[in-house]
């Protein structure tokens, strides 16, 4: 049975037994085939289908992956279709041992799992969402995926990206008990994993929900495909007999394989020694300046490198050089020779905010999502910059590492980068000042619209724009003073990027990297969603450790079904 996702706390109902992961273990399973062997009939395709389900079932339960859900209510508009009302967020650790649970990171109360709060502000009778419900959505069915429960019918074979698959409608059987999953499935065709599913799950009650979801697992290893990303959306889902709720939701999993990486990198290493030169009689000793320099820049990398062994920053990679040339343009052309010099990092979650660590920038990835250019951007990391400029410093305890031996639960209370108000208005000075002397100067209207939009959206989302461990993005007043563009006169104006539109997360290693999209044509009004959430979209690829390009192309379909006593000649499925 399933979790459900969403329930009314005056409802007497509880939530329905949840099968666990362990449960799949018991599943029975046909024999194994020969490795080298391809399915011929549909029936031994099905057969496959069950086995390796099953089969994921089981190996989840080694990792302890991070899970990030984000959700907006939406209203109607008679211009954009449907805009954000209120918005929830959690981040949390998952722990498959003993079933679908998870362990709050971002609950700052200690209050467990129901972190995303009631929403009775926005509705009179106060409903809530289940975190667990959300995470749910990466499984099938944990209580018996296999015939005894289900019916399959072979519709299509269709691209996902790169990967071809067989495209099954599945049903449960009648008598299969509530909670069964109901929709279509996307089976990659040598080794028949699901890679996608999309539907929802059956019998919920009066007072308790299941939502709908589109459920994509990418391949993060050779042979082993892993949840990765679930899309979740309603709308005019009716309860308390008067009320309806709409939203959309996106979960994403990561940190599959923390810390581990880096340490197997290291011990694989074979050290070579070489000569050592004896540099005994030169002058290496610090003066007190750049002893100090060298403390606290041993802080800010011990905060870093915690963060990341906690899978809250990404790795060192493309996205922080793409900011590090930034930063690099604003210091040439207001000649600022800043020591030690500026480095850039990124944090893995959707929340929007931005800090310093010494003369480390940290902006999130939700914040690089959403900016429209590189001058908006520009306008972010010139205010941190203002801080470093100014000398506002970190603690410099963290260079003690007892300070970063802490559980991971207690993380966000643990840190904490914010600035006081009188430093934040410091630093949108200094901010102003060097962008008026940027090579982004003659582009500060697109950074008027950026800071109004957000400025209009502020109140609909406050959970995307409350910061973890530094600030709000800053708002540099000076740069609002011009013209805003009109976004209606041109469409190829933007004000804002809907969430996920420049950064693509790998599950794995946690290394982000740019999207590098096809340009899109002529965009009506309603299409630009700023700071909304949207579907996911992934294009898959088969993993190759020597192939670090990735195309980027829309699906197509193509290709015969394998031999099946069930499929029609043209290819649809008999009843």
């Amino acid at each position: 049975m399933r979790t459900f996702v969403f329930k009314g706390i005056l409802g007497l109902a509880l939530l329905s037994g949840l099968g666990t992961v362990a449960a799949a273990a018991a599943t029975p399973t046909p024999e194994p085939f020969p490795a080298d062997q391809q399915a011929r009939t549909m029936e031994e395709v099905t057969d496959r289908v069950i086995k390796a389900e099953n089969q994921m079932n089981n190996d989840i339960r080694k990792y302890s992956p991070l899970v990030e859900t984000y959700i907006q209510n939406l209203r109607p508009d008679t211009e954009l279709g449907y805009v954000p009302a209120g918005d929830k967020y959690f981040l949390g650790k998952a722990d498959f041992g003993k079933g679908v649970n998870l362990v709050s990171l971002s609950d700052t109360d200690g209050k467990g799992r129901k972190v995303l709060g009631g929403v009775g502000n926005f509705f009179s009778f106060a409903m809530q969402y289940l975190p667990d419900g959300f995470l749910q959505m990466i499984f099938i069915d944990t209580n018996g995926f296999d015939k005894q429960h289900y019916h399959f019918d072979y519709v299509k074979r269709e691209f996902l990206g790169e990967v071809r698959c067989l495209v099954f409608d599945v049903t449960p059987l009648p008598k299969a008990g509530k909670g069964r999953f109901l929709g279509r499935i996307w089976v990659e065709d040598q080794d028949y994993h699901i890679v996608r599913f999309n539907g929802g799950y059956g019998g919920a009650g009066k007072t308790t929900y299941y939502f709908h979801f589109d459920s994509w697992r990418t391949n993060l290893q050779p042979g082993v495909w892993l949840p990765s990303f679930v899309y979740s959306e309603e709308k005019e889902l009716h309860y308390a007999m008067t009320k309806k709720l709409d939203f959309r939701a996106q979960t994403r999993l990561w940190g599959y394989n923390i810390g581990k990486a880096a340490q197997e990198q290291e011990l694989s290493k074979i050290l070579v020694e070489t000569p050592v030169n004896d540099d005994t009689k030169t002058a290496n000793d610090l003066t007190p300046i750049q002893a100090q320099r060298s403390w606290d820049r041993e802080a800010e990398n011990n905060v870093s490198d915690r963060l990341q062994r906690l899978g809250l920053m990404s790795p060192k990679g493309e996205v922080d050089k793409a900011l590090e040339i930034i930063v690099n343009n604003l210091e040439v052309t207001n000649n600022l020779d800043i020591q030690p010099e500026i480095q850039c990092r990124v944090m893995m979650t959707t929340t929007l905010e931005s800090y310093t660590l010494g003369h480390t920038i940290v902006l999130s990835r939700g914040l690089i999502d959403v900016v429209p250019d590189e001058a908006s951007l520009a306008m972010i990391i010139a205010h941190e910059m203002g801080h470093v400029v100014l000398g506002h410093r970190m603690d410099s305890n963290f260079a003690f590492f007892d300070q970063l031996l802490i559980d991971d639960k207690d993380s966000f209370r643990h840190f904490g980068f914010a600035r006081t108000p009188e430093e934040e208005t410091a630093a949108n000075a200094k901010a102003a000042e060097m962008l008026k002397k940027s090579p982004y100067k003659d582009q500060l209207a697109n950074v008027t619209l950026f800071l109004t939009a957000l400025d209009a959206r502020q109140k609909q989302v406050p959970n995307l724009i409350s910061a973890h461990l530094g600030n709000r993005v800053p708002n540099v007043g000076d740069l609002k003073s011009g013209t805003v563009p009109d976004t209606k006169a041109n469409p190829q104006i933007i004000a804002a990027l809907p969430i996920g539109g420049r950064v693509k997360l790998d599950p794995w290693f946690d290394n982000l990297a740019l999207l590098k999209s096809k340009p899109v044509g002529l965009v009506a009004e309603r299409e630009k969603m700023p700071f909304e959430v949207t579907p996911f979209m992934p294009y898959l690829t088969r993993f190759n450790p020597a192939d670090t390009s990735k195309p980027v192309n829309a699906s197509a379909t193509d290709g015969k079904p394998p031999e099946s006593a069930n499929a029609s000649p043209d290819g649809a499925a008999k009843p």
